[in-house]
C-alpha cells in the first residue's frame, strides 16, 4: 500500500533511548505493559521482527545502497542487541532503532496493538525551533496543569525542538508510552514551572492478536487527536478549505472546487495535514490549474516514472494562497511546492516537515502461541520535483514566514490565517480567525 505519509525521523534519539538516557540527559521512566523478562516465544517474535524489517529493507528500499549504511553488519549488530533486552518493549525499541539507522522519515516500525489505550489529554505542536502546548482535553489531568501557549522546554528531560520532535513523538507515543510526563513549561510572560501531567490508561478495544492498520497506529500513538474531515468557511469572496489530511475522493474535491469557483480566492490550509493518498494528492493539484502538471518523479530502484496531475473539467482558477506549517508533510509538501514552483499562488506560513519519499505499508502475521500483528513501512521512492530537488530534509520554505506566538495561541489568535485573507482581500480579525476552526477531539 503505497502512501505519501509516515513517521518524520530525525537523528539519533531511538539510539540514545535505548540505554535509558536522552539527548536532555534524564533517565527514561517506566513505560507501560513492560514485563522484566522475555519468555521463549517472545524472544522468537521479537528476532522474528527484527529479521522480517531487515528482509523488507533489503528487497524494496528505494536505494540499493541503502544511504551509505552496511545493512549486513547493522542487522548483525542489532541482532546481537536482542539478545540482552529484558521485555518485548525493549525489544521493539530495538527495532525501531534499527529501521532509524536509514535516517529516513518513511521507513519505521509499527508495532502491534497494546493491550492498553493511553490519551495524554495534550496537544504539542512546533511553532519555528521551540514546541508549545495547542490543546488541552477537557477533564484531563493536564487540564488542571496544562495552558495552551506554554512553551515546553523539556519534556522527560529532553529538549523539545524542531529536530528531535517525531522522534520524541514516535518514541513515548507507539515505541515506549509512559505513565506520565514530566515537563519543564515557559508561560508566555516567560515564567518557567515542572509540573507531572498523568496519562489516562484504560483497556482498548483493540487487543494483542488483532490485526492493525496505518491509520489506527497512528491514532493509538496520539498522534492524531483532531477530527480528520475536511471543513470550509467563507469571507466574503474568500473561501477558506482546511484539510487535515489527503484521504478526499473525487467526489469530495469536486464539490469544494465547485464552491470555490464561486470566490475570486481560495486559501487551502494544509496545516498540520501529514499527507496521505497519492490518488487525493493528484485530484487536489489538478483541481488548481487550468492544464496537467507534473508533481514530481519518482526515483526508485526501477525506471523513473512522472506523477501527473491531470486537470479537472471544472479547475479553480482564481487567487490561490496555500497554509504550511513543521507539521505539513509529504503529499502536503509536494502540493505547496507545486504551487510555488509552477507560480501558481502564495505559500505563507512555516517551513514544512521536510518528510517527502514514497512508502509501502507491509502488513505483517506472525503465528506462534499467540497471533501477533505489526506493519514494517519501507520507503520505495524518493520524490524528485521539476527543479529536480527532493524536499526530503529540507522542507518548502514559504514565500512568506509568518508564525504565531505563545501569547496568541494562548488569546485563541490565528495571525497567519488573517494575514492570508488579507493577502486574498478579505478582512479577518485574528481573533476571529482563531475560532474558525475548533480543534475537535476524538472521543475517548
Amino acid at each position: 500500500m503505497a502512501q505519501l505519509c509516515g513517521r518524520v525521523a530525525a537523528a539519533g534519539l531511538l539510539g540514545c533511548a535505548l540505554i535509558g538516557v536522552g539527548t536532555g540527559g534524564a533517565q527514561q521512566s517506566q513505560t507501560l505493559n513492560q514485563p522484566q523478562t522475555l519468555n521463549k516465544d517472545q524472544g522468537e517474535q521479537i528476532s522474528g521482527i527484527l529479521q522480517t524489517a531487515y528482509t523488507e529493507v533489503k528487497k524494496d528500499y528505494y536505494d540499493p545502497k541503502f544511504q551509505g549504511v552496511d545493512w549486513d553488519a547493522r542487522y548483525r549488530e542489532y541482532s546481537e542487541r536482542l539478545g540482552r533486552v529484558n521485555s518485548m518493549n525493549e525489544g521493539f525499541q530495538v527495532v525501531a532503532a534499527f529501521l532509524e539507522g536509514l535516517k529516513d522519515s518513511h521507513t519505521y516500525l509499527v508495532p502491534p496493538p497494546r493491550m492498553t489505550h493511553f490519551d495524554l489529554g495534550y496537544r504539542l505542536s512546533i511553532l519555528g525551533d521551540d514546541c508549545f502546548i495547542t490543546g488541552i482535553r477537557p477533564k484531563t489531568d493536564a487540564e488542571s496543569k496544562l495552558h495552551v501557549g506554554d512553551q515546553v522546554v523539556l519534556m522527560n528531560g529532553f529538549k523539545v525542538n524542531r529536530l528531535d520532535f517525531q522522534d520524541l513523538m514516535y518514541y513515548f507515543g507507539a515505541i515506549a508510552p509512559q505513565k506520565s510526563t514530566e515537563f519543564l513549561l515557559r508561560s508566555p510572560a516567560g515564567e518557567e514551572r515542572k509540573v507531572t501531567v498523568n496519562t489516562e490508561v484504560r483497556v482498548s478495544p483493540l487487543h494483542l492478536n488483532a490485526w492493525t492498520d496505518h491509520s489506527n497506529f497512528w491514532r493509538m500513538s496520539g498522534d492524531q487527536y483532531d477530527s480528520d474531515r475536511a471543513r470550509i468557511s467563507e469571507v466574503g469572496d474568500v473561501m477558506i478549505w482546511k484539510v487535515p489530511q489527503f484521504d478526499l475522493s473525487s467526489e469530495d474535491v469536486d464539490k469544494a472546487i465547485g464552491k470555490a469557483r464561486k470566490h475570486a480566492a481560495l486559501i487551502l490550509d494544509l496545516r498540520g495535514n501529514p499527507g496521505g493518498a497519492t490518488d487525493s494528492l493528484k485530484l487536489m493539484v489538478g483541481a488548481l490549474f487550468d492544464r496537467d502538471v507534473k508533481i514530481a518523479d519518482r526515483v526508485g530502484r526501477g525506471t523513473p516514472k512522472a506523477m501527473i496531475a491531470k486537470c479537472s473539467a471544472h479547475p479553480f482558477e482564481g487567487k490561490l494562497i496555500v497554509l504550511v506549517d513543521e507539521h505539513s508533510a509529504s503529499a502536503a509538501e509536494l502540493l505547496a511546492r507545486v504551487v510555488q514552483l509552477e507560480h501558481r499562488g502564495t505559500v505563507v506560513g512555516d517551513k514544512s516537515a521536510g518528510a517527502v519519499m514514497e512508502t509501502n505499508i507491509h502488513p505483517e502475521r506472525m503465528n506462534m502461541s499467540s497471533v501477533l500483528a505489526y506493519e514494517i513501512a519501507v520507503t520505495d521512492a524518493n520524490l524528485l520535483m521539476s527543479d529536480g530537488k527532493s524536499l526530503e530534509k529540507t522542507g518548502v520554505v514559504p514565500d512568506e514566514v509568518l508564525l504565531p506566538r505563545g501569547a496568541d495561541l494562548a488569546a485563541g489568535r490565528d495571525p497567519v490565517l488573517a494575514h492570508a485573507a488579507e493577502l486574498a482581500g478579505a478582512k479577518l480579525d485574528p481573533a476571529e480567525a482563531g475560532r474558525m476552526f475548533p480543534f475537535e477531539w476524538k472521543p475517548l
